[in-house]
């Protein structure tokens, strides 16, 4: 290729830009526009280096950027070793990987499909890794995106992976329109060397156009989707969180003294309006013969104050662990209770996973239950959605760190099935979001003794692409991934076939001349996508 990089500092110097892009463009508190520019550099020399040097760059660029993980899955959340190497180093290469195909697609004149390559590849990484990990969907650079409410709509289409593909089709976009000229014939005329300059140009023309087209649509739709009003119901909820290491038992004395700072606040929020009073995850620990410590004082409260309560527990019942969330309803009835469906693994191996929805009574099948690790999997939310839920409430526990991107999680599933979250975390972020993805209310549960945050719930649900048809982008991207391979093989072959013949010409000749066409003909890229 013509420009080629060969000075290493160049390369390392790459190298570390997109580590660097990585590094503070994606993790725990990501800034977004950086994402965007991350690949860029590594795209870039891939089309000036070997590719040797452009996979290690890319390799090396993914893993340098994820250097902060590692603490966090080892330490934080307590994966085991053996599957964070597996996911750290794993990626890395596949990364590395993806590139290398993207810059064989370039090399051999099919620059639109090295374009898609690359986000279509990640995409079907991520969305692999959803599937097959019990850990779900929240391995994603969508997230990234979840303050830049434009781009977050295209979740309401795709999921999290149409936001994913836009993250790196653009830099990869970019990168295709800089690469430098393949060479064409070194002793050809000097019309077929200005017809090879044209069909570059026409090449780039059609990756600039279509990058631009597509962010343009996605822009598009996302602002226009956004002009949807700030509809607010007479109907509010409250978030109560306080601080606390582990759970306590409900009947000791530091239980009922918990227990007593969480009721002295609730008919406070009834007076201003509360409907509904959302309390953390696991705060106290429980059995049947304990149960009533709980039952009794809330359920009181709860008709006395016409609020539904919801708190989150651990239920001991019948030899078995349940993360529990039950709501006392303001009618009075029997309370409701929703076992946790997601575990998280290995922090929550001892507890038995649930099966059943749950809605708070008298709301029509308006809101759902759900629990903290519940919304990092898409598929719960898309039930919740298709059975009528408009609102979400969720009772969480953070591992502070982590509180934006995993409260910011929770706000993605609202825009991809179009409903109202209101997730109430301790050690993290108390988060009302509507479901358009606006956050209404935000609260961290670290700011006070106890705290407790009040909004009217909005109005508006949204109907979405994605609660019906699920991952179908992500399936897309698939197919489009398996179609690239094969047009990378079969390119792969027809360039070796057009070798051969060409030393067969030079050789029955006797000329130079053919041995030299066979050399362009490997080198001169068509001129399609």
């Amino acid at each position: 290729m013509h420009s080629p990089i060969r000075r290493p500092a160049v390369a390392l110097a790459a190298t570390a830009l997109s580590a660097t892009l990585f590094h503070f463009g994606t993790g725990l508190t990501p800034v977004p526009w950086l994402t965007w520019l991350a690949p860029l550099p590594v795209l870039v020399l891939a089309h000036r280096v070997g590719a040797r040097a452009a996979f290690l760059a890319a390799s090396a660029a993914w893993l340098g950027g994820q250097t902060m993980m590692w603490g966090y899955f080892l330490d934080t959340v307590q994966i085991p070793p053996p599957m964070v190497v597996s996911l750290i180093i794993g990626s890395a290469l596949l990364f590395g990987l993806i590139v290398l195909l993207s810059r064989a697609l370039l090399l051999r004149g099919r620059p639109l499909t090295a374009v898609a390559v690359v986000p279509a590849a990640w995409v079907a990484v991520e969305y692999a890794f959803s599937v097959l990990s019990p850990n779900g969907a929240w391995w994603s650079l969508a997230y990234t995106q979840a303050g830049v409410l434009p781009v977050l709509q295209t979740a309401s289409v795709t999921g999290p992976w149409g936001i994913t593909f836009l993250l790196l089709g653009v830099p990869a976009a970019i990168a295709a329109v800089l690469a430098p000229r393949a060479p064409g014939r070194e002793a050809g005329r000097e019309a077929g060397r200005e017809a090879e300059r044209e069909t570059g140009r026409a090449g780039r023309l059609r990756v600039a156009v279509t990058a631009v087209t597509v962010l343009t649509l996605a822009l598009g739709y996302g602002a226009w989707r956004l002009r949807s009003p700030y509809g607010e119901s007479s109907e509010k909820v409250a978030l109560l969180a306080t601080d606390r290491d582990g759970w306590v038992p409900v009947a000791s004395a530091e239980g009922r003294a918990l227990l007593g700072q969480y009721t002295a606040r609730i008919p406070g929020l009834a007076a201003r309006g509360a409907r509904v009073v959302v309390m953390p995850e696991k705060v106290f620990v429980a059995d049947d013969a304990t149960l009533p410590v709980l039952a009794a004082p809330l359920a009181r409260l709860a008709a006395d104050h016409h609020v539904d309560i919801i708190v989150g527990l651990i239920l001991k019942r019948s030899g078995s662990l349940r993360n529990a969330a039950v709501d006392f309803p303001a009618d009075g009835s029997r309370p409701v209770e929703y076992f946790k469906h997601h575990l998280i693994p290995g922090l929550e191996s001892d507890f038995q996973p649930g099966n059943r929805k749950a809605f708070v009574p008298g709301s029509g099948s308006r809101w759902g239950i759900a629990i903290c690790f519940d919304l990092d999997l898409p598929g719960l939310v898309r039930d919740y959605r298709r059975s009528g839920a408009t609102t979400l409430f969720v009772p969480a526990w953070d591992f502070d760190r982590d509180r934006w991107l995993h409260g910011r999680m929770a706000v993605t599933r609202g825009v991809e099935t179009g409903l109202t979250v209101a997730r109430a975390a301790r050690d993290g972020d108390l988060v009302v979001s509507d479901a358009f993805g606006r956050i209404r209310m935000e609260a961290h549960s670290a700011d006070a003794p106890l705290v407790s945050a009040l909004t009217a719930l909005p109005t508006g649900s949204a109907d979405t692409p994605y609660t019906r048809f699920g991952d179908w982008f992500a399936w897309a991207c698939a197919l489009l991934l398996l179609l690239a391979f094969a047009s990378a093989v079969r390119a792969r072959s027809a360039a070796g076939a057009g070798g051969a013949a060409g030393a067969r010409r030079a050789t029955d000749t006797g000329g130079a001349e053919g041995a030299e066409g066979a050399a362009g003909d490997r080198r001169a890229p068509a001129a399609h996508a």
